[in-house]
């Protein structure tokens, strides 16, 4: 069992950066894939990043590579999402989830972070 916890959100301007934090619990997080979605109103939930178990391996949407950036401390059972250059299409609910090993889903889900990107 794994529970997620992000944090880190809130409302900034176009152009400015926010860092969002999942704090896992439960020892599976360090051989789990992490991955980071969104949510914004009306539309669907999208991929935005993942991450390997070591870190070494990461992967992006289109719409945020050069922007976003995930990364990994398995020592603090926390996976970041660095954003930069946040635009207002950016606006949505950011939501952690894990794929443990040997799984081919995200079993565990945080509760997630609102991210709010003004014009």
């Amino acid at each position: 069992q794994v529970q997620l916890v992000e944090s880190g959100g809130g409302l900034v301007q176009t152009g400015g950066s926010l860092r969002l934090s999942c704090a896992a619990s439960g020892r599976t997080f360090s051989s789990s894939v992490m991955g980071w979605f969104r949510q914004a109103p009306g539309k669907e939930r999208e991929f935005v990043a993942s991450i390997n178990w070591s870190g070494r391996s990461t992967y992006g949407a289109d719409s945020v590579k050069g922007r976003f950036t995930i990364s990994r401390d398995n020592a603090k059972n926390t996976v970041y999402l660095q954003m930069n250059s946040l635009k207002p299409e950016d606006t949505a609910v950011y939501y952690c989830a894990a794929s443990p090993r040997g799984s081919t889903t995200y079993n565990y889900w945080g509760q997630g972070t609102q991210v709010t990107v003004s014009s």
